[in-house]
């Protein structure tokens, strides 16, 4: 299997600590990265040479269909702050690691993870060939966050201690 690191890309759709649910059922731990085409360029093509690889050896010379394999153009998905991104979607079914920029461990109390945030990500791409059908697939293996940005949909925590009063106790509310 090829392991690729991913650094400072942006998460879209992050099921890291608990598995996603797909009509009402569970699924995997997921996450989607998106990849800037400029600042990403080496990267992104050292994905499409693995993808290739994996097409050559592992599945014999076959060709897919762009929905069959894991890297996507940003460009022709509908969704906030895709253009000029590759976006690559990686699963697991064992939790992935996920750490903070300083490596200690995060949970989902900690709030620091979120889609629309800047991570470093382990993924690995490994080829698909069973009754199911021939594909190229990531298997996501871990997340490191590495800064904050703008939140995509209803992500991040939109209250925040200055928008409460304190109060006693026993203060007396009238209704």
């Amino acid at each position: 299997m090829a392991k690729i690191k991913l650094q400072n890309v942006r998460l879209s759709f992050p099921s890291l600590f608990r598995k996603a649910v797909f009509n009402g059922e569970e699924t995997k731990f997921e996450a989607t990265f998106l990849l800037d085409k400029e600042a990403h360029a080496d990267t992104i093509k050292e994905i499409k040479a693995a993808i290739n690889e994996k097409l050559k050896t592992d599945l014999k010379g076959a060709k897919l269909a762009s929905d069959k394999i894991c890297l996507k153009d940003g460009d022709e998905i509908d969704y906030e702050g895709y253009d000029g991104c590759m976006s690559i979607k990686a699963s697991n079914n064992k939790r992935p690691l996920v750490i903070d920029n300083d490596k200690t461990p995060l949970s989902e109390d900690d709030n620091r993870v979120y889609a629309g945030c800047y991570v470093n990500a382990v993924i690995e791409l490994w080829a698909q060939n069973n009754n199911y059908g021939k594909r190229i697939n990531a298997n996501l293996l871990g997340v490191q966050f590495y800064k904050d940005g703008e939140p995509f949909g209803d992500g991040g925590v939109s209250a925040s201690v200055d928008d409460f009063d304190a109060f006693e106790d026993d203060d007396d509310f009238d209704i």
